[in-house]
């Protein structure tokens, strides 16, 4: 289970999160981080199979638990924004490959809008913070 885990986690990250993917490989901790999740989910995990859970229920309800402060990703919010709002840009990043390396970027340079809207789960649909991230990344492509 824990190699299951482990690899779900980090699936979840590549695919959500990547600039905390860049972030771990250049602190050397991506391994450490991701044992250190994996092993607060362990005693659940446990409860949850003595309970007889499914297993991939079990790694499900893991997986949520260990992503709870993941959520939400700025990456796929700007992302979205970019595709939506800047589609000409997005193709163009996307045939590039250099997508995820400017998502990044403007993950840091919209840093201060989202922590000015303190962004969360509850109010990534303000429309208010996509405004404003809207014009950050106007500015940023434009």
């Amino acid at each position: 289970m824990t190699t299951a885990l482990r690899e779900k986690l980090w699936a979840y990250i590549v695919e959500n999160n990547p600039e905390l993917v860049f972030s771990l490989q250049e602190e050397h901790s991506a391994s450490r981080y991701i044992t250190e999740k994996v092993n607060a989910v362990l005693p659940l995990a446990e409860q949850l199979f003595a309970e007889g859970m499914p297993y991939y229920a079990i790694e499900e309800q893991c997986l949520k638990v260990m992503t709870e402060d993941l959520k939400p990703s700025r990456y796929q919010y700007i992302r979205s924004v970019i595709e939506e709002e800047f589609p000409e840009h997005y193709k163009r990043l996307k045939e590039n490959g250099a997508l995820t390396y400017e998502v990044v970027n403007l993950i840091e340079a919209c840093k201060g809008i989202f922590n000015d809207f303190d962004f969360t789960v509850e109010n990534e649909d303000n429309r208010h913070l996509r405004y404003a991230i809207i014009g950050q990344v106007h500015d940023y492509l434009v």
